[in-house]
C-alpha cells in the first residue's frame, strides 16, 4: 500500500460521493444530490487527500479563516482502508495548513464518539444545530 497525501487538489464529485459512500459518513450526507456535493467542494477552502495508487480512500474537507476557526465538516476514510492511521494523518495535516491559535472543530459521527477523545479533542457541551428547514425564531423561548 502506496498512500499519498495532497493538500487542496482537485476532487471530482464522483470521487468524493464514492468516499463518502464507503464511510460511514455516506449516511449522513446528501450523496444522491449532486449540485450540493459540488458546492460542499467548490465552497470548501482546505481539502486534504489520501489516496492509493491514485484512488481517492481519504479526505478532510474544511472550512476555516486559518487563524481563529477551522471546522473540519468531514473526515472520511474508506471503510476497507480505516483502523491504518489514515485518519488521523488526514486531520495532521489539515492542522498543520492552520496559524498557531486556530482551533480545529468538528461534530463527530455516532460510531466515532470514542475516537475523537482518544487522539487529543476535547468534548464540547455548547454545540447547536439548525436545521434548513426550521426557521430562526425572534425571541424565542425562555427556557
Amino acid at each position: 500500500m502506496n498512500i499519498s497525501y495532497e493538500i487542496n487538489e482537485p476532487v471530482s464529485i464522483d470521487e468524493f460521493i464514492d468516499v463518502l459512500s464507503a464511510s460511514s459518513l455516506g449516511k449522513r450526507r446528501p450523496i444522491d444530490d449532486r449540485e450540493c456535493i459540488a458546492g460542499m467542494l467548490q465552497n470548501s477552502n482546505l481539502i486534504v487527500t489520501a489516496r492509493d495508487q491514485g484512488r481517492l480512500i481519504g479526505i478532510s474537507r474544511s472550512v476555516t479563516d486559518f487563524y481563529y476557526c477551522c471546522y473540519l465538516s468531514d473526515l472520511a476514510v474508506q471503510a476497507e482502508y480505516q483502523r491504518q492511521g489514515i485518519g488521523v494523518k488526514l486531520q495532521k495535516l489539515t492542522q498543520e495548513q492552520l496559524g498557531p491559535k486556530c482551533k480545529l472543530i468538528l461534530l463527530a459521527a455516532p460510531s466515532a464518539q470514542s475516537y475523537y477523545p482518544h487522539i487529543g479533542f476535547d468534548r464540547h457541551e455548547s454545540c447547536w444545530v439548525l436545521s434548513r428547514d426550521t426557521s430562526i425564531e425572534p425571541g424565542g423561548s425562555s427556557e
